[in-house]
């Protein structure tokens, strides 16, 4: 099969071909079109050559279709409606019909305390979708839009590039996390008890320092790291039974996944709280599923914030 040169190819011809199939008169069709009748009939010939057939002939006063223009005619109308209904109209998205997939990029943190309550909410409305979560983090989270095609990401990232957009959804907070039988502490947690019993520590890379120890070097204190992991169920099961301390989120500390008793309180050292936002392509922003979808999404994470707060 030959390629078609379709830089030689004006698809304006399809539109006065089909002005032609229903007007049936040269002078109606131009008028349709508001263009002259000589340009019309210089359109004609244009089709003519195009498609290697007269098409339409006179007979009396009107342009008679050729065997090959009625074959042709249902065939151009489609691609005409095609056009005009799934590319030129900006249509509404109706998500209880949607049954394509729905790609959520999330950090640890981020799937652990939502991933149930966007599966709730999004499904409520669109039941026929599927839903994929996708683990991202702010080392890697714009390699994982290229990889994934996300429809956005929620987390902790801090400064992006221009090609994205952002909506600030919360501020989180850190506390103290312990297990109050292993320990011996006791709320509130005094600068002594927070140094006397070694420290598990939320670290993506492996560091066994923080800002917390930049401080605490300031006053000439200093704390004891025994372990570090990445993933915060990891360090909530350390935790359990054993004398270790843990700083994290505060929402992670009261998340309802456990059914053990674990004490938390706020630090006797400052430490940063961090935004929590959604990010998207700046090219998607007006993407009608796009918005949808982040409207559900803030919604279902802003009513579990207040849930887990209560």
């Amino acid at each position: 099969m030959n390629k078609i040169n379709w830089r030689a190819v004006d698809l304006n011809l399809l539109v006065v071909f089909d002005a032609l199939m229903t007007q049936r008169s040269v002078s109606k069709a131009a008028d349709k079109l508001s263009v002259g009748q000589s340009a019309m009939s210089h359109s004609l010939s244009r089709l003519r050559v195009l498609l290697g057939d007269p098409l339409f002939e006179r007979q009396g006063q009107l342009m008679m279709p050729s065997k090959k223009a009625l074959e042709l005619a249902p065939v151009i109308t489609h691609i005409l409606t095609q056009i005009s209904e799934q590319v030129l109209h900006s249509a509404g998205f109706e998500p209880n019909e949607y049954q394509g997939k729905l790609k959520i990029g999330l950090t640890d943190y981020a799937e652990l305390l939502f991933a149930p309550a966007l599966f709730d909410a999004i499904l409520q409305q669109a039941p026929l979708s599927q839903i994929c979560f996708y683990n991202v983090d702010r080392s890697r989270y714009q390699q994982a839009f290229i990889d994934y095609q996300l429809d956005f990401m929620i987390g902790s990232i801090g400064e992006t590039t221009s090609h994205f957009q952002r909506s600030h959804l919360y501020t989180e907070q850190h506390v103290c996390l312990f297990d109050p039988v292993s320990t011996g502490i006791n709320v509130p947690i005094s600068m002594s008890d927070y140094l006397s019993v070694p420290h598990a520590l939320a670290s993506p890379n492996g560091q066994l320092t923080s800002s917390v120890d930049s401080q605490l070097a300031e006053l000439d204190k200093q704390r004891t790291v025994s372990v570090t992991s990445r993933n915060f169920l990891t360090l909530r099961h350390l935790i359990r039974g054993r004398k270790l301390l843990c700083v994290v989120p505060e929402l992670m500390a009261k998340l309802d996944l456990f059914t053990h008793d674990l004490a938390c309180d706020k630090a006797p050292v400052e430490v940063p709280d961090f935004d929590i936002d959604m990010l998207w392509e700046k090219r998607d922003d007006q993407h009608v599923r796009s918005l949808w979808l982040r409207g559900v999404v803030s919604e279902a994470i802003l009513n579990e914030v207040s849930r887990l707060k209560e």
